[in-house]
């Protein structure tokens, strides 16, 4: 059975920060890109940050560029993200998500797993 589970969200304060971890069991993560995604309350899932297979390459989504950082460590089957500098637009849930196949990281609809998500909330 394959689980991604969230962990590390929170209530924090703008200019804080938070590191967000997905633990992946059941799949064999080296075989996969890992990405992050997030979804505020009345709007679509967008992407957030995504890491190739060995870590070597990342991307980002503009809004989080310079303040956010991920990493994955497949020994440990865990990805994480460090974000600093939070926003109040920062609020979403976040999800954790894993892609097997080769087309756009930044695409929701290649991905194959997700985690159920950890709310992130930004007070100002």
């Amino acid at each position: 059975q394959v689980q991604l589970t969230e962990s590390g969200g929170g209530l924090v304060q703008a200019g804080g920060s938070l590191r967000l971890s997905c633990a992946v069991s059941g799949i064999t993560i080296k075989n996969y890109r890992m990405a992050w995604f997030r979804q505020a309350p009345g709007k679509e899932r967008e992407f957030v940050a995504g890491v190739e297979w060995s870590g070597t390459y990342t991307y980002y989504g503009d809004s989080v560029k310079g303040r956010f950082t991920i990493s994955r460590d497949n020994a440990k089957h865990l990805v994480a993200l460090q974000m600093n500098s939070l926003k109040p637009e920062d609020t979403a849930v976040y999800y954790c998500g894993a892609t097997s196949g080769y087309g756009h990281i930044m695409s929701m609809s290649g991905y194959n797993y997700w985690g159920q998500g950890t709310q992130v909330t930004v007070s100002s």
